[in-house]
């Protein structure tokens, strides 16, 4: 029974393991130019976030050169002037570097290198805690068609069968008379007791 029970939590927890990494979604910044000063300044890494859904537990991989480049998060005001200050972390200087999203909310992140920044290798990002949720569709109100008044139509009463009128000279109904049967013929009634007698003398006879 024990033994039971442990194969069933391992399994359990595989299934949360496979969700979560299914759940997880890597994003290669920049895509096939990586992380690096892009031929049109910073719009070439706004372009690129603009086509993305970034969510909680989702991975950033900054593709670059070992001491070519690097990495770090910071807050808006330094993003904005390109510094480091208040550096969120230290900077990742080994590539590709992996950054784990794991608060919502904006991020943002440049390059320390030089002014390459200012170049435009830097990169914000909106992170959402949740999926954006699909906007409701329209509901219309179906119209109800009108009904057409019924029209008024008379219906003809219908006319009583008329009362045939009798016949001055036609006969009239007679009832058959019911036949009575006669009664049976006081002869055969003699004839038939006589013969009754006899048959009964002879029985007699012959017990006796």
């Amino acid at each position: 029974m024990e033994r039971l029970m442990s194969m069933l939590v391992v399994g359990v927890v595989a299934v949360v393991m496979v969700q979560c990494a299914a759940a997880q979604t890597v994003h290669v910044v920049g895509d096939n130019i990586g992380w690096t000063i892009p031929q049109n300044g910073a719009e070439g890494y706004t372009t690129w976030a603009s086509n993305k859904t970034f969510m909680l537990g989702d991975i950033l991989i900054f593709n670059f050169l070992t001491n070519a480049h690097d990495v770090v998060q910071v807050p808006k005001a330094s993003f904005d002037t390109c510094s480091s200050d208040n550096a969120i972390g230290n900077p990742i200087t080994t590539g590709p570097a992996n950054i784990t999203l794991t608060s919502a909310g904006d991020h943002y992140y440049i390059c320390t290198f030089g002014t390459h920044c200012q170049a435009g290798q830097k990169l914000s990002i909106t992170v959402s805690s949740t999926p954006g949720a699909a906007a409701p569709p329209t509901h219309t109100t179906p119209t109800t068609p009108a009904t057409p008044s019924p029209t008024s139509s008379t219906t003809p009463e219908a006319c009583p069968p008329e009362a045939p009128t009798p016949k001055a000279d036609g006969p009239t109904a007679t009832s058959r008379p019911e036949v009575v049967p006669s009664p049976p013929d006081s002869s055969s009634s003699a004839v038939f007791a006589g013969f009754s007698l006899t048959v009964l003398g002879f029985a007699m006879a012959l017990f006796l």
